[in-house]
């Protein structure tokens, strides 16, 4: 899938987690479902950091090119010592390491641990990043083009601040879910892996496919591109993505937060 759609897909799932998570006794305070929606919309662009066209590429200006290239490397590196005879021969590391679940849990674990061990600066980073990647899924008209990087950059820079800030008073959402003293801000992660996750349940649907279940082998193959029958599959950016799946999100992401606020 496009951009947009995966942002959208990110948001709507954290949405609906909190949803369920209301329902099971947990809820969500406000700034909680906010700020886990804007994360997921962001984290959800990001295992595309193994293309160099991808959104996540140049977002970040050089310093993400530079990473894309290292990325793009380490993913082949993995998928040429990992592949079994079934898997194909290929030139890159797109649609690869970066989207399997091992990279999913990976980089959310390694946000939470960030965020329990760097203190209010790394929340703060892991915020800012995180904002940007939404900024640039959720409103990619306005965003577009290389002159409105600083823009948005500033706009990241200053709803991260403003939505830590609201994060840290009391109630709020700093110890959700984990509550012991020294796990503030532990949950960040959650919508980390659930965004990456979100993206790579999109890409399933797509013509390629998506290699998910990595390292775990199927058949002959060990980079199986799991997905629906062929029949129902689609390419990105075409009309099923941008006139179905798009509006789907939409409502059931509206669903989702009215449920987890007890609107409904």
């Amino acid at each position: 899938m496009m951009g947009p759609a995966h942002s959208l897909s990110g948001a709507a799932a954290w949405l609906g987690v909190g949803a369920a998570a209301a329902a099971a006794g947990h809820g969500m305070p406000w700034p909680v479902l906010l700020v886990g929606a804007l994360i997921s919309a962001g984290a959800a662009l990001a295992p595309d950091l193994d293309h160099k066209a991808a959104t996540i590429s140049r977002a970040f200006g050089p310093l993400s090119r530079w990473l894309c290239e290292i990325v793009d490397k380490l993913s082949y590196a993995v998928y040429k010592s990992t592949r079994k005879p079934g898997d194909p021969r290929r030139n890159g590391g797109h649609r690869t390491l970066t989207h399997t679940w091992v990279w999913a849990v990976l980089i959310g674990g390694g946000c939470s641990a960030a965020a329990i061990l760097g203190g209010r600066w790394a929340v703060l980073t892991i915020l800012f990043a995180h904002m940007v990647l939404a900024i640039e899924g959720l409103l990619w008209r306005a965003a577009r083009g290389s002159s409105s990087d600083v823009l948005v950059w500033l706009l990241a820079a200053t709803s991260a601040w403003i939505l830590a800030g609201i994060l840290d008073k009391p109630h709020n959402g700093s110890d959700w879910l984990f509550t012991q003293p020294g796990q503030e801000y532990l949950w960040l992660g959650l919508p980390v892996v659930l965004g990456a996750l979100v993206h790579d349940i999109g890409d399933a649907l797509t013509v390629s496919g998506c290699p998910i279940l990595w390292p775990i082998p199927i058949g002959r193959k060990r980079w199986y591109p799991i997905g629906p029958p062929k029949v129902m599959r689609f390419r990105a950016g075409s009309w099923v993505e941008l006139k179905v799946l798009m509006p789907v999100f939409m409502v059931l992401g509206g669903i989702g937060c009215a449920a987890a606020l007890n609107v409904i």
